[in-house]
């Protein structure tokens, strides 16, 4: 499956480090910090993506920065939206609140996931 992705002028192709890989790595166009416990920052990616019909991605931590520093993310993108995709980066654990966390234009921040979508229903029922 191909998906069609556009790009807004600074912003970094989704990447991949290996083809078997189930997320595609999405990247700071720009500086910024995340300094303590509860603190979150949005950074607008500049990547356009056009996700088929049926098919949904998912915005997932990268575990590195999860586990190393405390960096959280997530998000669901329609396949009916293509705008910019804007990522909030959050840190929820105390572990790392004391030190200020810097991403660099580039840092990878955040991997792109998509999966298909079943044909499911609701349906209302007494118990």
């Amino acid at each position: 499956m191909k998906i069609n992705y556009m790009l807004d002028k600074g912003a970094f192709a989704p990447v991949r480090a290996h083809s078997e890989d189930a997320g595609w790595d999405l990247k700071s166009p720009v500086e910024s910090f995340l300094y303590s416990n509860n603190d979150a920052i949005v950074i607008d990616t500049g990547i356009h993506v056009e996700i088929p019909k049926g098919y949904v991605g998912f915005l997932k931590s990268k575990s590195g920065l999860n586990v190393k520093f405390g960096i959280k993310s997530e998000g669901v993108i329609d396949c009916g939206y293509t705008g910019s995709i804007v990522v909030k980066l959050y840190r929820t654990d105390s572990d790392y609140s004391a030190q200020p966390y810097k991403i660099n234009v580039g840092d990878k921040i955040t991997q792109l996931v998509i999966l298909p979508i079943p044909d499911t229903e609701m349906v209302e029922v007494k118990s």
